[in-house]
C-alpha cells in the first residue's frame, strides 16, 4: 500500500505540469530580453514563439501518447534522494539508468519498497533531456552560421527555417530549466511530504500546484518581475555541471515550499516571502537559459569535433567506451555537492 500511496502521489504532478503556463512563459520571455549583445540576437524576432512554446512539453505526457509519455515523464523530474546512492552523476543517460538498475538489484530483496522507485521514472532525467537539447540548439547554430555566411537567396531563406527550429529548441529547453527551479521538481516530496514528518507538512499532492500554477496565477507573475532579479549573463564552463548546480541550488528550497503552505502563503496574494521565492526560481531558470543559448552559440562557431576514434562516441577505441551502453560518455561524472 506504501509503494501504491506513493506512485499515486507521484502522478499528480503529471496532470498539473511544471509552473503552470504563465510560469513557463514568463520564463521563457525573461530569458529572450536578456540575451547579451553578442548573443544570437535573432532569436529576439521570434520572443513570442519561445514563450509559447515554453509549456508545450508537458503536452506530450498524456495517457493517450504512451511512447511519447514513458519517455517524457522523467525528463521532468530529479528526485535527489532516490539516487543518494550515487557519489557521482554519469554524463550518459543510458549509464544513469543502468547504475539505477544495478541498485535495483542490489536492493530489491531487503528493501523492496525503495527498490520498487529505483528506477528511471521515479528518480527523474531531467538534466539529460536538458543537455540533449543543449546540443539540438547548438548544431542548428553551427548550420544557422554556415547558411547565413552564404549570401544565396536560397541559403537565406533556408536560414529562417533554421532560426525557427532554434527558436523551437530554446523553449522547449527553457521548460526544463524552468521545471528544474522548481524545489519540488527536485525531491521525492514532489506532491506531498513523503516518510517521517515530525513538521507535520501537508502530505495533501494539492500542494504542487498551489504552488507552481494557482500562487503564479494569483500573483499575475509576468517577466518584467524576472528581469531585475536575474544575474549578470555568463558563458558556461561546463553547461551539464551549471544544470546539475541549478537542480542542487533549487532542491535547498524544499522544505521553505512547505513552510509557506503550512501558514498559507500560497492564498495570500500579498504573501512577501512566497512572491520572493517563486520570482526568484523563475528568474534563476530564465538566467540559465540565457546562459545556456548564449553558451550553445559560442561553441557553435567553433570548427566541429574532428572525426576520428577517440573523439567519436560509439567507438570502442574511445578512452571512455562503456561496453554496457556501447557509448562514451561526453565526459567524466560530475560528483555530487562537491565532494
Amino acid at each position: 500500500m506504501k509503494i501504491l500511496r506513493t506512485v499515486f502521489l507521484s502522478s499528480v504532478v503529471l496532470l498539473t505540469g511544471g509552473w503552470g503556463a504563465r510560469g513557463h512563459q514568463s520564463a521563457n520571455r525573461a530569458a529572450v530580453r536578456a540575451l547579451p549583445a553578442d548573443g544570437p540576437l535573432f532569436l529576439k524576432e521570434y520572443e513570442d514563439w519561445i514563450s509559447k512554446t515554453g509549456p508545450v512539453p508537458d503536452s506530450w505526457r498524456g495517457n493517450s501518447e504512451a511512447y511519447s509519455k514513458i519517455f517524457e515523464d522523467p525528463n521532468h523530474g530529479w528526485f535527489k534522494e532516490q539516487f543518494a546512492f550515487m557519489t557521482a552523476i554519469p554524463r550518459s543517460r543510458y549509464e544513469f539508468v543502468l547504475r539505477l538498475y544495478d541498485e535495483f538489484l542490489k536492493i530489491r530483496e531487503k528493501d523492496p519498497d525503495r527498490a520498487a522507485l529505483t528506477n528511471v521514472r521515479w528518480t527523474g532525467t531531467l538534466p539529460y533531456a536538458a543537455m540533449e537539447n543543449y546540443d539540438r540548439m547548438k548544431s542548428a547554430m553551427r548550420l544557422y552560421r554556415r547558411q547565413t555566411a552564404d549570401s544565396s537567396a536560397e541559403s537565406q531563406k533556408d536560414a529562417k527555417y533554421v532560426a525557427q527550429d532554434i527558436a523551437f529548441y530554446m523553449g522547449w529547453l527553457g521548460h526544463y530549466t524552468a521545471d528544474g527551479a522548481q524545489p519540488l521538481h527536485d525531491t521525492i516530496h514532489h506532491d506531498g511530504w513523503q516518510g517521517p514528518n515530525p513538521k507535520q507538512y501537508t502530505t495533501d499532492p494539492r500542494v504542487h500546484g498551489r504552488f507552481e500554477s494557482a500562487f503564479v496565477d494569483l500573483i499575475q507573475l509576468t517577466d518584467a518581475d524576472l528581469g531585475p532579479l536575474m544575474e549578470k549573463p555568463k558563458l558556461l564552463d561546463d553547461p551539464f555541471a551549471a544544470i546539475l548546480a541549478h537542480l542542487d541550488d533549487a532542491a535547498t528550497h524544499v522544505e521553505e515550499v512547505y513552510i509557506l503552505d503550512k501558514s498559507g502563503a500560497f492564498a495570500d496574494k500579498n504573501s512577501e516571502p512566497a512572491r520572493r521565492l517563486a520570482r526568484t526560481q523563475l528568474a534563476k531558470a530564465a538566467a540559465l537559459l540565457r546562459d545556456l543559448t548564449f553558451t550553445a552559440w559560442v561553441e557553435s562557431a567553433k570548427p566541429m569535433t574532428p572525426a576520428s576514434a577517440g573523439s567519436n562516441p560509439i567507438s570502442r577505441s574511445h578512452p571512455r567506451y562503456n561496453p554496457e551502453t556501447g557509448t562514451a560518455a561526453p565526459g567524466p561524472a560530475v560528483k555530487r555537492n562537491g565532494q
